[in-house]
């Protein structure tokens, strides 16, 4: 369990203090270094007002501070390191703020930039998913952190309309409402499920319910990922977290940080699956159906993002889209007939099955 108050002891002997801009960092947070008796940390400074991202993934009350309290965070295996030494949160409702002190681990965090890491670095990454993972497998969300349904519609076009609307848009925010207008032009196929998924996720829910739940801590993107020199993986920044499938946090990996990875999606993911292995969690019988959901539903939050970026990358995500779709579409089929929005014909992609 966390010391009480200790963030704010560290805050209150604070002797040098600089502000950091993080180029990873899109969300709106502040970030500043401070150095107290010698050592240094890092505070983030989390606003409900001030950060976009905290409203679009439909977080309230700060969900990683309930997940410090609950002494979660205590329970991780050993090879990941969190970083964090403390948090409070200061005020309620809309103005309420979240500090979070954590270890300034810098220089141990993955570059930044577009080249492929090490493949050591790599493997520690996925053998390291796959022991939080296992660690919490069959885990159910006691807390009231972010449900499924929520993590499937974080940039639906319905969910960023509000964000459009402010007087200063954030970026990302403005090239997700370009993406999906560009998305059935450029991958028609991948664009109607997506489109029957954002008007109703439940076929997808429903399919995710007979598969294993793990816990998830919701950004296994590079900005956030780091190895210490004893070999820990560093994982920060616990904005979207929850129970859910164990392939969803792969899927992110996967479409998060493409150019960086040495060596192909399908070998990332054998990876990634014999790691769940060595953990002593079997994964016939139910792998490849999850995984295929949550490719469908990893394309719900990032196909605008494939559809304004490579072609050979858009193209690897439509047809494994279409590939896992089938036993999906007689889900939606069966949901879209009874609504009457439209016929099955409608929904269904098109090609080879």
């Amino acid at each position: 369990m966390p010391s009480p108050g200790l963030a704010a002891d560290l805050l209150s002997r604070v002797t040098t203090r600089e502000p950091l801009v993080a180029d990873d960092g899109k969300s709106g947070n502040s970030l500043e270094r401070i150095e107290v008796d010698g050592t240094h940390y890092v505070v983030k400074h989390q606003s409900v007002a001030g950060d976009w991202l905290t409203r679009l993934a439909g977080d309230p009350h700060f969900w990683v501070h309930q997940l410090w309290q609950s002494g979660l965070m205590a329970a991780l295996p050993v090879s990941i390191d969190h970083a964090v030494v403390d948090m409070v949160v200061e005020g309620t409702g809309p103005s309420a703020a979240l500090i979070i002190v954590m270890d300034d681990v810098s220089d141990s965090l993955i570059p930044e930039g577009d080249d492929p890491i090490s493949v050591a670095d790599h493997a520690a990454l996925v053998e390291s998913m796959a022991a939080l993972h296992a660690t919490f497998w069959d885990w159910h969300d006691d807390l009231g952190l972010q449900t499924l349904g929520q993590r499937v519609a974080m940039f639906a076009p319905e969910t960023i309309a509000p964000e459009l609307l402010v007087d200063d848009v954030p970026v990302p925010v403005r090239f997700a409402d370009e993406g999906w207008r560009r998305l059935p032009d450029v991958a028609p196929a991948l664009a109607s499920v997506v489109d029957a998924l954002h008007a109703d996720p439940t076929p997808l829910l429903d399919a995710w319910a007979s598969t294993p739940t793990a816990f998830l801590h919701g950004d296994w993107k590079m900005g956030n990922l780091g190895r210490r020199p004893d070999g820990r993986t560093i994982l920060l920044d616990w904005a979207y977290l929850g129970a859910g499938p164990a392939t969803w946090d792969l899927c992110w990996y996967l479409a998060l940080n493409r150019a960086r990875l040495p060596e192909t999606k399908e070998q990332t993911i054998e990876r990634y699956r014999l790691a769940l292995e060595a953990d002593g969690i079997a994964t016939g019988g139910w792998f490849d159906h999850q995984l295929g959901l949550s490719l469908i539903g990893m394309m719900s939050v990032f196909g605008w993002e494939k559809a304004l970026g490579d072609a050979t990358e858009l193209a690897w995500w439509e047809a494994r889209v279409i590939e896992a779709s089938p036993d999906l579409d007689r889900r939606l089929d069966r949901r879209l007939d009874r609504r009457g929005e439209r016929r099955a014909e409608s929904v269904r992609p098109r090609g080879p099955r």
